[in-house]
């Protein structure tokens, strides 16, 4: 599959088959496509924590469903934890003095780099940016001064589960070539 291909092929999951796990193999390589993510002065300021079973899959499912969303979570066999890490001093100089918040960029190539491998590997995934972070936090054991800045699903699909239409601004709306 070509990257346009998979551009055009990855989407949100809402509906994971609860019966079937996903392999340590396919998880160690979506955590090492996100290792291998591009970060200003190569900080790597994220960490990402995959729970795989357990009362803290339970928890972290719970944690990222208040007031009725993401209810599909109950059935994601992974949860992976996004969590903010300090950057080194290069970047955090960078981000004072280009007052760019360098950080949320680099956790979000790290997190589509582990969403793109998951494609690769027949997975898919939801980016979840509703969860109760003090849970969160106590169910991984993050300190109190880490940030909690995504939650993924990761599994398989259940058979079905439908492909939706990308709806998307005009590309002259959003782009342009001078």
């Amino acid at each position: 599959m070509t990257y346009f291909e998979m551009v055009n092929k990855r989407q949100s999951c809402r509906s994971y088959d609860p019966a079937r796990p996903v392999e340590q193999e396919k998880l160690a390589r979506c955590l090492e496509a996100a290792r291998l993510a591009p970060s200003a002065c190569n900080s790597q300021p994220w960490r990402f924590t995959a729970v795989t079973g357990g009362e803290a899959l339970s928890a972290l499912r719970e944690s990222v469903q208040g007031q009725g969303m993401n209810k599909f979570a109950s059935d994601s066999p992974v949860m992976v934890v996004v969590s903010e890490e300090r950057p080194n001093a290069t970047e955090a100089l960078g981000q004072r003095v280009k007052k760019q918040d360098f950080v949320s960029i680099d956790i979000g190539l790290a997190t589509s780099q582990f969403c793109y491998q998951a494609l690769e590997e027949g997975l898919s995934t939801c980016i979840l940016g509703w969860f109760d972070e003090p849970k969160v936090k106590q169910i991984i054991g993050l300190p109190e001064q880490k940030r909690v800045r995504l939650v993924l699903t990761l599994g398989y699909a259940k058979e079905g589960d439908p492909i939706r239409e990308k709806k998307r601004k005009e590309l002259e709306k959003m782009g342009e070539i001078r």
